[in-house]
């Protein structure tokens, strides 16, 4: 039986098993964790079907896979405490802590051990999440392998080079905020209007998910999309105008450039 583990419970990793739970993946899979708060830990463990453990260096020891999902600074120390006692050479060590790539792990963890680093994003949790890759690790064909069966059934997986994970996490990892709060205003409007805040949360909702569905099974540019929605003098085309002169997608393109700018 494949042990997964996971060293941090937080957020992002409800979310992976959250996801795994919804398409039945792992079902043969014994998932560990441990994180700081143990209570905390065993009351979103049990509900998820996860063994909830005290310490790193248990998960560390129990896991065939190893998640890591805590705070980027807290994982040399993490690993400083037990690192060496562990045998690395048939692990996997999947790290989801942005700003960490590969030649970061090279350093905190044996030269025979395998890794990669990851971002992925909240919406993993229903199986529609994005997984970005560091192009550059040091798991093996079979591995990778391994991998892909992880996180094909609940996410887009996109492999990207170390000079681009970064940006490729933002996008794909912070906007789902920003996703989030264009669909409030959405709905917002749509309740300025009449509209209940269910139903206006609803329409936002799939109208969204359906315009992403859209691009990804045509491959068309955003803006082709846009423009066959936009009829010459018809109604769109002066909500599009009216954005742009509030600055909407220059709006979008300073986030991404705030949080750039935070690392």
């Amino acid at each position: 039986m494949t042990t997964v583990g996971f060293i941090g419970f937080g957020n992002m990793a409800t979310a992976i098993v959250d996801g795994w739970r919804r398409v039945g993946a792992l079902a043969d899979a014994r998932i560990v964790a441990c994180a700081a708060h143990f209570d905390t830990l065993q009351e979103k463990a049990s509900s998820r079907l996860v063994e909830a453990v005290r310490t790193p260096r248990e998960v560390m020891q129990m896991s065939d896979i190893l998640i890591v999902a805590v705070k980027p600074y807290q994982i040399e120390n993490i690993f400083a405490d037990c690192a060496s006692q562990i045998d690395w050479s048939e692990k996997i060590v999947i790290s989801l802590a942005a700003g960490k790539l590969n030649s970061f792990w090279n350093q905190v963890l044996p030269d025979d051990a395998h890794h990669i680093s990851t971002i992925p994003n909240t919406p993993i949790a229903v199986a529609e999440g994005v997984v970005v890759a560091e192009s550059t690790h040091t798991l093996t064909q079979q591995q990778i392998e391994q991998f892909h069966a992880l996180f094909d059934a609940i996410a887009t997986v996109e492999f990207v080079d170390s000079d681009h994970l970064s940006i490729a996490g933002t996008v794909a990892g912070c906007a789902p905020a920003y996703a989030a709060m264009f669909m409030e205003a959405l709905a917002d409007a749509g309740v300025k209007y009449g509209l209940t805040r269910t139903t206006a949360y609803r329409l936002a909702a799939a109208m969204t998910k359906g315009t992403g569905a859209l691009q990804l099974a045509t491959g068309l540019a955003p803006a082709v999309m846009k423009d066959a929605v936009c009829s010459p003098g018809g109604t769109t085309i002066q909500g599009v105008a009216a954005l742009e002169q509030t600055g909407f997608r220059g709006s979008i393109i300073s986030a991404i450039d705030a949080v750039e700018g935070s690392r």
